[in-house]
Order: C-alpha cells, then sequence, then structure tokens
C-alpha cells in the first residue's frame, strides 16, 4: 500500500493505493474516471499518513465500499496540505498525457 498526496487542479488530495506506481496504467485510468487527468504527486511514508490522519486512515484502510486499488483518504485540500510539511513528502512526480504524447 502507498500513501501518495496529488495535487491536481481542484487542490491537493490524499490517496491510498495498492499500485506500486503512481503512473501505473489502471490506476490511471480510475483517477481519470474522478476527474483527474494530470497531477504532481508526492509519496508519503505509510506510517506518517496513518499517524496524522488517526482512526480515520484505518476506517478508510477498511472501507469496503472503495476499491481496494484507490481509497481516497483526504480530499479537503487545505486539511491535506497543512497535515504534512513539505521535507516530508517523496520527490515529485509529475503526470501530464498530453507531454507523454509529444
Amino acid at each position: 500500500m502507498k500513501a501518495l498526496m496529488l495535487i491536481t487542479g481542484s487542490g491537493p488530495m490524499v490517496i491510498l493505493t495498492s499500485f506500486d506506481s503512481v503512473t501505473h496504467p489502471e490506476l490511471l485510468k480510475r483517477l481519470q474516471a474522478k476527474g483527474i487527468e494530470r497531477f504532481f504527486a508526492h509519496e508519503i511514508p505509510l506510517d506518517l499518513a496513518e499517524q496524522r490522519y488517526g482512526g480515520h486512515y484505518q476506517v478508510v484502510l477498511h472501507d469496503l465500499h472503495e476499491s481496494d486499488d484507490l481509497r481516497v483518504l483526504d480530499y479537503n485540500g487545505e486539511r491535506a496540505f497543512g497535515l504534512f510539511r513539505l521535507h516530508e513528502l517523496g520527490s515529485a512526480i509529475i503526470y501530464d498525457p498530453e507531454l507523454r504524447a509529444a
């Protein structure tokens, strides 16, 4: 499982995913289905995400209504961005399908 902060056109959000990469084709399809076509992503250490979100992390992790492949941990961009210091995030991964097609 990975925790990722995605910075999208509508702001930051935090997701949990079982995919090994944020650019995995199946994960990109799931994000696109949610209206997310391009983004900056930063990996968050799982233990840090669990610590910052507390019981909410466990609820989302065990929510049977969501796919194991993609679970939204936090869609409130202000809260998501405020919970983590920039130096705690992994290196930026930039995804823009137009750049890949060029």
